[in-house]
C-alpha cells in the first residue's frame, strides 16, 4: 500500500489554505539580515522585506538541512512510503541538489523533480501532484504525468526595478544603470533549462504589460488554461490585470498571489507576472 507525500519549498508561493487543503508540506527558505535569520513566510512577510529594502537588502538561503531532515523523519514516522519533492529551479538555489543528496538517507522512496521555475510555476506543478495523490494515482504514473504537465506551464514576469536583481548578482551594474536611466522594464521568463532569461524589453510599465499579455491572450483565445497573477507590492496592478483576464471564457482558474519574502528580496517592489498552465 503506497502512501505518498508532496513536498515543496516556500518559493512556490502557495497559500496556507492551499497547503492545508491538499496536504502539501512546505519547507521555508531563509531570509538573512545582519542581525538575524528568518524563515520565509513563517517569521517574516513579503511586506516586512519590501518595507525594509531601503535600510538593508538581506541575502537569501535555501531551507536549512535540519528542516529538510526533520520533515523527512516526520513523514516516515507518519507512515509515508513515497515522497515527491518539487523545489525551486536548481539554477536559482541549492535546494534541489540538497534534497537529492538527502533522499538516499531514508527508507521511503523520494523523487526530487526539477520545477524549472519559481513561484506558481512550481505552485501549479505541486497542486497537480497533490490532486493526483488524492485521486489515488499510482506513484510512477504521477511522476510521468508531472513531466507532461511541466511542459504546459510557463511564466512571464515584469521587473519594475533592476536594482535588486543587480544587488543580488543576477545582472551587471552597467545593465542595471542603463535600464534605470532609460526606464527599461525587462520582461523575463524561464528557459528549457530552468534559467532566468530575457524575453523582451519595453519602455515603461504600460508598454511592458502589453508585451507580457500578448502571448498569454493568444494562448487563451485558442485553448483552456489556468492562470496565476503574481506580484510584489503591486496589488492594484494585479487586480486590474485580473479584471482584464476575466473576460476570457477559456480561463478555468484565476489566482492572485503575492510573491514570498525570499523572492521579494531579488525582485523588489513592483514585480508583476503571469503564470499560465495549459489545460486539456
Amino acid at each position: 500500500m503506497q502512501k505518498i507525500a508532496v513536498v515543496t519549498d516556500s518559493s512556490a508561493d502557495l497559500s496556507i489554505e492551499f497547503a492545508r487543503k491538499f496536504n502539501i508540506h512546505v519547507v521555508p527558505l531563509r531570509v538573512i539580515y545582519q542581525h538575524g535569520e528568518y524563515r520565509d513566510g513563517i517569521d517574516i512577510t513579503p511586506e516586512d522585506v519590501v518595507e525594509r529594502l531601503d535600510q538593508e537588502i538581506p541575502t537569501t538561503s535555501m531551507p536549512s538541512p535540519e528542516d529538510m531532515a526533520r520533515l523527512f523523519q516526520q513523514l516516515e514516522q507518519d507512515g509515508f512510503t513515497h515522497c515527491i519533492v518539487i523545489p525551486v529551479s536548481p539554477s536559482l538555489s541549492g535546494t534541489y541538489n540538497t534534497f537529492r543528496l538527502m533522499a538516499d538517507d531514508y527508507s521511503m522512496k523520494i523523487d526530487v523533480i526539477d520545477s524549472k521555475g519559481v513561484s506558481w510555476i512550481i505552485g501549479f506543478l505541486v497542486l497537480e501532484a497533490a490532486k493526483l495523490v488524492q485521486e489515488n494515482w499510482h506513484y510512477q504514473d504521477i511522476l510521468n504525468r508531472l513531466e507532461e504537465v511541466k511542459e504546459r506551464i510557463k511564466g512571464i514576469f515584469i521587473v519594475d526595478s533592476l536594482e535588486y536583481l543587480q544587488k543580488g548578482g543576477r545582472i551587471g551594474k552597467v545593465a542595471a544603470a542603463l535600464g534605470s536611466m532609460l526606464n527599461i522594464k525587462p520582461i523575463i521568463t524561464f528557459d528549457q533549462e530552468g534559467k532566468l532569461t530575457p524575453l523582451t524589453m519595453a519602455r515603461g510599465k504600460k508598454q511592458a504589460l502589453k508585451k507580457m499579455l500578448e502571448p498569454i491572450t493568444e494562448q487563451i483565445k485558442q485553448a483552456k488554461a489556468s492562470i496565476a497573477i503574481v506580484h510584489s507590492k503591486a496589488e492594484q496592478e494585479a487586480e486590474a490585470l485580473k479584471k482584464q483576464l476575466q473576460e476570457y471564457e477559456n480561463i478555468l482558474h484565476l489566482h492572485i498571489s503575492s510573491i514570498g519574502p525570499a523572492l521579494s528580496v531579488h525582485a523588489g517592489p513592483g514585480l508583476l507576472g503571469i503564470v499560465i498552465k495549459g489545460e486539456e
